[in-house]
């Protein structure tokens, strides 16, 4: 499939006229939903486990590309139907799925997803929604189109801190904002030698279905699965398509932001094959109620990030260092949610930074309360939080992931059963996923601002363009 038969898939085309209301309202008039699971490793495995724990689901069908995830995600559900290849899964097992989940690396998140709702199943999706900037577009068209419940898989969306700090700042509490900044220091970039040569495919990988819709390249070991993918540009966003869209999610959320007009990413020269190890991209939007006429956003990963600057000085800080504290991380400690509090004089691992007019909120990432500063001292704002919290009945903040994070799976589930609606769907997943993929392209031309037309989904700078969308194999 070529990008122009993929653009014209995201149409409902003469299937939709046919379709029955019930799943045009996105509900699906059952008592439960027969699930079927794209991806069953790593990430996958945890996003099965939440999705089944839910009481009103049946797993029906799992697929993955290695047999050794198979397995194990087979023994925690052994009536579930086992597959190799979601394609056949899906032409199969069509009229006995309700429900699609995708947990494949970040390639396939888009070719699988639209088979699934182009055959009207409602979609959770891991993050980031896709791998090109057209595949987020279309995306979001079918599933608009088609009236489909679906959740991208951003956990702590749901999480008590993360709405109390949009409700926060959407309640005037530091005036409007005119500067976002957000780091994360784990790399999931490449900046070491391409690849020569080859090695043997393991027994248990099926390597053409591993690499889907992408150009053919030789098996490496350690180099592509399961986990480094993340680093390279044909299948992985790098930390910004990783950490970023959590990091990212509420900040966006909160000010009620659209796409950038610009973007600039300060980094080294491209290889064409791995993400830099150390980014600076800075983001300008247009102005939103919750804005002055216009926001900057700066975003820094890699190992050390952020360096230190005046929006980042806590109370008890002092400037006179660079800010850069260097640590290597464990593949453990790159796939962790784990929070991990920081002392009130130091900058969490991860976070993000809200300038405003009236002072400064700092959220920190994850399952800790914001923090406003004002005049280099924090404030007191325990009456600010009581105050929403009781007007949005948030209730109290429960510092337990194992606990908390499934819920956000468990609403897309409630929302397929036609029990409420998601939070993070399609609609809005495709603009967070977009100005992400804006952040990474951007990378291939350090140092120069590019411009961004939302209406025609282009870029000034034509030859920008071509990294929009990608040429699909057959495989």
């Amino acid at each position: 499939m070529n990008k122009r038969e993929f653009i014209k898939k995201s149409s409902v085309g003469a299937l939709g006229i046919m379709l029955a209301p019930s799943i045009l309202k996105g509900s699906m008039n059952i008592d439960r939903l027969r699930t079927a699971h794209i991806g069953v490793g790593n990430m996958g495995g945890e996003d099965l486990k939440a999705i089944s724990s839910h009481a009103s689901v049946d797993v029906v069908a799992l697929c993955d590309v290695d047999a050794v995830n198979l397995a194990a995600a087979h023994k925690l559900h052994p009536k579930a139907r086992i597959f190799f290849d979601y394609r056949a899964m899906l032409e199969e097992m069509g009229d006995e799925i309700d429900a699609v989940i995708v947990s494949t690396p970040d390639h396939t998140h888009a070719p699988a997803s639209m088979m699934a709702m182009e055959m009207n199943k409602p979609v959770y999706c891991q993050k980031p929604l896709t791998h090109y900037v057209s595949e987020s577009r279309a995306m979001k068209k079918m599933a608009a189109e088609k009236g489909l419940v679906t959740q991208m898989g951003i956990q702590v969306h749901s999480f008590y801190d993360y709405k109390l700090a949009t409700l926060l700042i959407q309640s005037g509490i530091i005036g409007k904002v005119h500067t976002v900044h957000a780091w994360s220091p784990k790399n999931w970039g490449y900046d070491g030698p391409l690849p020569q040569g080859e090695d043997p495919v393991p027994t248990q990988l099926d390597w053409n279905l591993w690499l889907g819709t992408s150009k053919e390249r030789p098996y490496k070991d350690g180099m592509y699965h399961p986990g480094n993918w993340r680093k390279l540009m044909d299948y992985g966003c790098g930390t910004l398509g990783d950490m970023g869209v959590h990091i990212f999610d509420t900040p966006y959320n909160a000010l009620q932001l659209d796409v950038p007009r610009t973007i600039m990413t300060e980094c080294r020269p491209t290889n064409g094959f791995g993400y830099p190890e150390h980014n600076t991209v800075t983001y300008e939007f247009p102005q939103t109620p919750y804005t002055t006429e216009t926001l900057k956003w700066v975003w820094y990963d890699g190992p050390g990030a952020p360096a230190l600057s005046e929006d980042l000085l806590l109370p008890g800080m002092t400037m006179g260092k660079d800010g850069k504290v260097s640590k290597e991380e464990s593949m453990k400690d790159k796939m962790s949610l784990d929070a991990k509090v920081a002392a009130e004089n130091e900058l969490p691992d991860q976070g993000a930074m809200f300038v405003g007019e009236k002072g400064r909120l700092l959220l920190p990432h994850f399952m800790q309360l914001p923090k406003k500063i004002r005049k280099g001292k924090y404030v007191d704002i325990s009456k600010e939080i009581a105050k929403v919290s009781k007007e949005n009945n948030l209730g109290e903040p429960i510092r337990n992931y194992e606990t908390e994070g499934p819920k956000h799976y468990h609403q897309f589930v409630d929302a397929c059963l036609g029990k409420g609606e998601t939070s993070a769907p399609f609609n809005y997943a495709a603009r967070l996923t977009e100005t992400i993929l804006l952040g990474t392209i951007a990378g291939r031309f350090p140092g120069e601002t590019l411009h961004w037309d939302a209406e025609t989904a282009k870029f000034k700078e034509e030859k920008a363009n071509q990294y929009l969308a990608g040429d699909y194999r057959n495989f």
